[in-house]
């Protein structure tokens, strides 16, 4: 390392001059420009060098402390991980922002502006992503030792167009520029193996496997510093890329065959190109298998390799936990039986020992879809030594279970890691939850699900496995970065310590009966819709009233999400506004979010909003008073728009489906109420802000149940609902088709004959509590004041509380509960 007398104040200083002086040297001697060539991109590349230089001394002394001290790591599993752009929230949390601004705007420039060309990594899809991303931050601000381990996928998920009402995918290229904020670690390489056999030889009087005849993948190290707030601390987040292990084949190029020569390369490259390959198809389905244990392997063999500088194998589970956030990760159980076995030569029980005190699992879903199951063949072929592992592992398994349940052999085919019916599959969710220590559900109602239905059985065998951690997100980048107008309010009021204890946002709780406050915060409100309404006449050339109630839906598309409960509800509305009606509120309903490529049904219901918008907004008698929006390509930024502007928060599940929520968090936190169901989180933000702050509606996961059991109808309740009836005949007969009716008769069809979420049964209820809403709404001091409330008692939903109830209960280990005395 080079002597810290190289390195001066100026080059590391936090003033307005110091950093400013590192501005000009990135533009003048890394990017080789000068003011008259320098373009906006170059400006915002040497403004991340600048704030990465800061980043880059805590974070080395961070890895320098950890390694002095040896710690418990977190070492965090995940497929997905939505970062957003990177350079507002780490000037945040160096505590820069305000010199960074000032010094730029004596240059003339504008830092929003520069902002704005930071590609965004589109590394995930939805609220799983995000959830990550908020952890990553939190486990730093709090001094928890971690580190995010995923793919760097080279397009992300897709960038999402809207033609002709429907979602087309189109690459997602977040690469095509240089990224400042990583750093390419060449010397953190590993060999990833697939496919080949196993053999059974002796080795020093021992049996031994080995999987021989593989095909092998590299996977190369990508660092991005994630920076705690104001305390030092800078974890990192480590992402795989997929490198061949031969670049070239010198004999097909020889020979003519120009592709063949680097056919391998770009087959095995193809691992990390992509976010959720298609998998429909089986290629798809085998991409995605690769890619799961591709990030697995490389992520453990790199974790060994951290813990082996300082001791020895066998205490693994002492040093380390291995956090498998949802299903994804699951193979990493088998994996490390694999390494422990193989390449560090422990005995079976030994192994099993270490493993089983190793993992914990996150479960975020009860969505079949995401509680993968991948076919035996599949398995031995790619992963032929797991295979005879999770075998292993299963065989041990169902004798304990035969133990201690004599003769129910229903409950042992239940449980086993391996599904007989049909096709024969790999239950990975199982494989999970027998090869970790803790189990957790993300809200309370998803605990007591996973405890008591999904994993019904395994919580009988080890109940001590189970609990539930409710989710939180970070108020510093949902609150601080996205609403600064309502940060400075707030801090005004009640000073700047909310931004790392949420709970001290109580202190406002008095302000709601002030009417200069309440006068405040709707200004606030109001800028916030301006600001977004621009973006949407800019994107889609529709000019919307910041006066109208805007209710948001944003979320990945899914059939769950009921985003056809609002769509069916916009109509009802716009038949009744025909109909002369009045009293009704002037609403604006907002729509965003992504469809799986494959997922054909998602597909139809972002096509059938736009249908529907494109009759609504432009029919004479109604656009006054209602629109409808789908703004395309939701990602992070976008929701930083959307949610400091929102009146209602729409959180519509089905009962018993949503695991948690992290958008109702955020939209709360900004002060939109919640329409909602007792689903998910929904629940306790119920709980916490007060049952007159929230407007309920719906059935409850008992009654969902229920009915479900007793056959349920959809037809019956359409029948008996005249408006309903109304709605669903003008959607099928096409009133709203502007492009023809076959989606909506399609998606009709569904809701009348399966409706499988039950949208026509709480239909009813949905919009007698909508009328509630507008009831409200017209009633501006009162809504305000509900809402500052709202803001008030978020405390308990910060990730924060989140990551310090992993810490205390599953992962035990210490954390920092303030900040330095320095604030730095």
């Amino acid at each position: 390392m080079l002597p810290r007398s190289y390195l001066t104040s100026s080059d590391l200083g936090m003033t307005q001059d110091e950093i400013l002086r590192s501005f000009a040297s990135h533009v003048e001697y890394t990017l080789a420009r000068d003011e008259f060539s320098a373009t906006p991109l170059d400006f915002y590349q040497a403004l991340a060098w600048s704030v990465r230089d800061r980043l880059c001394d805590r974070w080395n002394k961070t890895q320098q402390e950890q390694f002095r001290t040896a710690p418990r790591r977190v070492y965090y599993l995940s497929m997905e991980y939505l970062v957003g752009r990177m350079l507002g929230n780490a000037m945040l949390n160096l505590g820069i922002t305000a010199p960074v601004r000032e010094g730029l705007g004596r240059l003339g420039l504008d830092p929003d502006a520069l902002a704005s060309q930071e590609e965004e990594p589109g590394l995930g899809n939805g609220g799983l992503g995000r959830l990550a991303s908020c952890f990553l931050d939190t486990m730093a601000t709090l001094g928890v030792p971690a580190v995010g381990y995923g793919i760097r996928y080279e397009y992300g998920i897709f960038r999402q167009e809207i033609v002709d009402g429907a979602q087309v995918e189109a690459p997602d290229s977040w690469l095509r520029l240089p990224n400042p904020w990583e750093i390419h670690r060449i010397e953190r390489t590993y060999p990833v193996h697939f496919g080949g056999r196993v053999e059974l030889q002796m080795e020093n009087g021992r049996e031994a496997f080995k999987w021989v005849d593989t095909d092998v993948v590299n996977a190369t190290a990508y660092d991005t510093p994630v920076p705690g707030y104001k305390n030092e601390v800078v974890n990192t987040m480590r992402l795989w890329t997929a490198r061949a292990s031969r670049d070239f084949e010198l004999a097909h190029f020889n020979q003519g065959d120009y592709l063949g020569a680097v056919a391998d390369k770009n087959a095995s490259e193809n691992l990390s190109r992509v976010l959720y390959p298609n998998d429909a198809i089986s290629v798809g389905r085998e991409l995605r298998l690769r890619q799961e244990f591709f990030f697995v392997s490389a992520s453990l063999q790199d974790a060994i390799g951290r813990h082996l500088k300082q001791h020895a194998i066998e205490t693994l589970h002492e040093h380390a936990v291995f956090q498998l956030n949802d299903t994804h990760p699951a193979v990493a159980v088998a994996e490390l039986m694999r390494l422990l076995l193989d390449e560090h030569h422990l005995e079976w029980e030994e192994a099993w020992a270490v493993v089983t005190r190793s993992f914990a699992y996150t479960n975020h879903t009860v969505m079949s879809e995401a509680l993968e199951q991948w076919s035996v063949a599949l398995f031995e072929k790619l992963l032929p030594r797991h295979l005879m592992i999770i075998y292993e592992i299963n065989r041990r398994f169902l004798e304990l279970v035969r133990a201690r349940f004599p003769g129910d052999e229903t409950r042992v085919r239940r449980m086993s890691l391996v599904a007989e019916e049909g096709e024969r599959r790999v239950r990975m969710a199982h494989l999970a939850v027998v090869g970790s220590y803790s189990v957790n559900g993300v809200s309370e109602l998803h605990g007591r699900i996973l405890r008591e239905r999904l994993f019904a059985d395994f919580a009988q065998l080890w109940p001590e496995k189970f609990g539930s951690q409710t989710n939180g997100v970070t108020p510093r980048r949902w609150i601080c970065l996205a609403n600064p107008d309502l940060t400075t309010l707030v801090s005004e009021q009640i000073g700047e310590g909310w931004k790392r204890d949420l709970h001290q946002l109580r202190g406002i709780e008095p302000c709601a009966e002030d009417p200069k406050f309440r006068a405040a915060w709707r200004q606030i409100k109001r800028a916030n819709k301006v600001h977004l309404y621009r973006y949407v006449e800019k994107t889609l050339g529709l000019a919307l009233d910041p006066d109208a109630l805007l209710s948001v839906q944003v979320k990945r598309i899914h059939e769950y999400k009921r985003q056809l409960l609002a769509l069916l509800h916009a109509v009802s509305l716009h038949r009744a506004l025909r109909r002369g009606e009045g009293g009704r509120a002037p609403r604006v309903l907002l729509f965003a979010g992504k469809a799986a490529p494959g997922y054909v049904a998602a597909k139809e219901i972002i096509r059938l909003i736009n249908d529907v918008a494109l009759v609504i907004n432009n029919d004479p008698l109604t656009r006054d008073k209602l629109k409808i929006v789908f703004v395309p390509n939701y990602s992070v930024s976008l929701a930083e728009r959307i949610v400091p502007a929102a009146d209602l928060s729409e959180q519509i599940s089905t009962a018993g489906t949503e695991a948690s929520g992290t958008g109702c968090m955020k939209l709360s936190m900004n002060g939109a109420l919640t329409i909602g169901t007792l689903d998910g989180a929904n629940i306790e933000i119920r709980d916490a802000v007060g049952a007159d702050n929230f407007f309920l509606f719906g059935l409850t996961d008992a009654e969902v149940e229920q009915r479900r059991r007793e056959g349920y109808q959809p037809r019956a309740f359409v029948q008996a609902d005249p408006d309903l009836r109304g709605v669903m005949d003008a959607l099928i007969g096409g009133e709203y088709s502007p492009r023809g009716p076959e989606v909506a008769r399609s998606v009709g069809g569904r809701l009348l004959s399966q409706d499988t979420y039950l949208v026509m049964a709480d239909f009813a209820s949905y919009r007698e509590c909508q009328r509630r809403v507008e009831d409200l709404y017209r009633d501006p001091e009162e809504w305000t004041r509900r809402a500052i409330l709202n803001v008030a008692r978020m405390g308990r939903f910060s990730s924060e509380a989140t990551i310090t109830g992993y810490a205390r209960d599953i992962w035990h280990i210490p954390i920092d509960r303030e900040p330095p005395a320095t604030g730095k």
